[in-house]
């Protein structure tokens, strides 16, 4: 079984993170301040039977991209976890070709990540406006990423899914693979409207598919009945084919055990689907072999 979302970090590499400045979308977070390595991690993991994992960038400054990306491949050499990376590219820079290609040479980068979601509560707000997606520079540089195989974890909130449809059409050789379930952060009947429009009309799109992770970012807590409610709607929308699951640790970690989580995502899940889910969605798109 595969985790296709986790982060691990040195806190010496990560001021940009753990600094006062950034948003606190899951709330305080002092007790991840701190080295969270992939022996840990691993020891997270113990008796829950995921056999592999992604690693999804962590927000390190933007000009140390490239680093992050060495780092973490270098931690898989010397331990064999993880087996692939997600980094980060800059879509809305005009060189980002020469970026995307210096990540090319890093053997297990299979992705990148451009977090894209605005959000009038500035807690919520990584970009710097919500109309990335429709922005033709981005749009260029993402439908670059097909020139490496690279696939692209897409994070938006319900009122730039239209957008990110627009890029999905876009970008149709490239596969986007949506972040934490859509982000349902609105759970009021017109907020809950609007994320089921755009789960729709972004399952519409064939190259995008949906990753259930970080559902508990927006209520702080483990909850297995909010995790099948979103796991559902995923699942009825994308079928399970298009569907993966992704713990977003360490991040969860500030409120439950891994066990837990994982336990509250394989009860949501039928079991039938269990292997599509938690194992060959991830191996596809992520393109691992091990």
């Amino acid at each position: 079984m595969i985790d296709a979302h986790h982060h691990i970090w040195r806190q010496a590499d990560l001021p940009w993170l753990l600094g006062p400045e950034q948003p606190r979308i899951f709330g305080p977070y002092e007790s991840i301040k701190r080295d969270y390595m992939i022996e840990e991690y691993r020891k997270d993991l113990k008796g829950t039977g995921i056999t592999g994992s992604v690693y999804v960038q962590a927000n390190w400054a933007p000009n140390w991209a490239l680093d992050e990306a060495r780092w973490v491949q270098a931690e898989a050499d010397r331990t064999g976890w993880p087996m692939a990376t997600v980094a980060f590219a800059d879509m809305t820079r005009r060189d980002c070709a020469q970026k995307l290609k210096a990540l090319s040479d890093i053997s297990g980068v299979v992705g990148i990540r451009h977090q894209f979601h605005w959000h009038e509560n500035p807690l919520y707000r990584f970009a710097p406006h919500p109309d990335l997606c429709t922005d033709t520079t981005v749009q260029a540089n993402v439908a670059s990423l097909a020139d490496y195989g690279f696939s692209f974890d897409l994070q938006v909130f319900a009122g730039q899914m239209k957008g990110a449809v627009a890029l999905a059409k876009a970008c149709q050789e490239v596969t986007f693979i949506l972040q934490h379930a859509g982000m349902l952060e609105d759970r009021s009947k017109k907020g809950r409207a609007a994320w089921m429009a755009g789960m729709k009309a972004l399952a519409e799109c064939p190259n995008v598919v949906c990753k259930l992770s970080g559902l508990g970012t927006f209520i702080h807590k483990n909850d297995p009945k909010h995790i099948k409610d979103q796991v559902d709607v995923a699942l009825k929308l994308f079928g399970a084919e298009r569907c993966l699951f992704g713990s977003n640790y360490p991040i969860e970690k500030l409120w439950t055990s891994y066990a837990k989580l994982f336990s509250a995502h394989q009860d949501a899940v039928p079991k039938k689907h269990h292997s599509t889910v938690f194992n060959e969605t991830a191996a596809r798109v992520y393109r691992l072999r091990f």
